[in-house]
């Protein structure tokens, strides 16, 4: 039998009559602008009631990030919060395969994850090399089939009030976003070969950024 899987129902299907841009879900919405708004919303609503759920002490494995993708989109697919059994590409980039996710995973839990989750105090800049070796690796896995970008900055996020800092400010919107998105996928892309010294520059800027916008007291 072949180790690749063949990819069936929704996780493999686009919604009818959306043109193929939006993926077949529970609600029938065939619009790319809304369920853009739906999925931000539900996000935004699954990392509200986290903070009643993550501490300084909540370590993060495989099967809790399975259940915050789930928290996030599973009103939405049906495949949320289960590895994806397509392969994935972007441009001219293959994701690894899916067959491997779930064993690729594993590794990335015991090597990654137990050492630097949960993620303890330190300057911004050791603070963010943590981060960034557990994001670059994550995304490399791509273990969802949508969401992992979202879901890799949403558990930066975490690591960083772990660590006692403020949530970086991205700045993926207003002014200047195009240059920092830019920027940001750069440093993934180099992430991708264990070489993680743009991302981490790139988290302690962004750390930086919020902490200097912080109000005076």
């Amino acid at each position: 039998m072949s180790r690749y899987r063949v990819a069936q129902g929704e996780e493999a299907q686009t919604q009818p009559g959306s043109r193929g841009r939006v993926l077949r879900n529970r609600s029938g919405i065939r619009s790319k602008r809304l369920m853009d708004q739906t999925e931000y919303t539900a996000l935004l609503t699954a990392q509200s009631r986290s903070l009643q759920i993550f501490t300084p002490q909540t370590r993060f494995t495989a099967h809790l990030l399975c259940q915050m993708h789930k928290r996030w989109l599973g009103g939405i697919y049906s495949w949320a919060g289960r590895y994806r059994t397509v392969e994935l590409e972007k441009g001219g980039f293959q994701r690894p395969p899916a067959h491997l996710v779930a064993a690729n995973m594993s590794e990335f839990e015991s090597r990654l994850l137990a050492r630097h989750t949960p993620c303890s105090p330190g300057p911004v800049s050791q603070v963010a090399v943590r981060i960034a070796e557990v994001h670059a690796d994550l995304l490399l896995i791509h273990p969802f089939r949508d969401g992992n970008g979202r879901l890799a900055r949403w558990l930066a996020d975490v690591m960083a009030l772990q660590a006692g800092l403020p949530t970086p400010a991205y700045g993926f919107a207003g002014r200047g976003a195009r240059k920092m998105q830019l920027q940001y996928l750069n440093a993934v892309v180099r992430g991708y070969r264990q070489d993680y010294e743009l991302l981490a520059v790139f988290f302690a800027e962004a750390i930086e950024r919020r902490l200097r916008d912080r109000p005076a007291t």
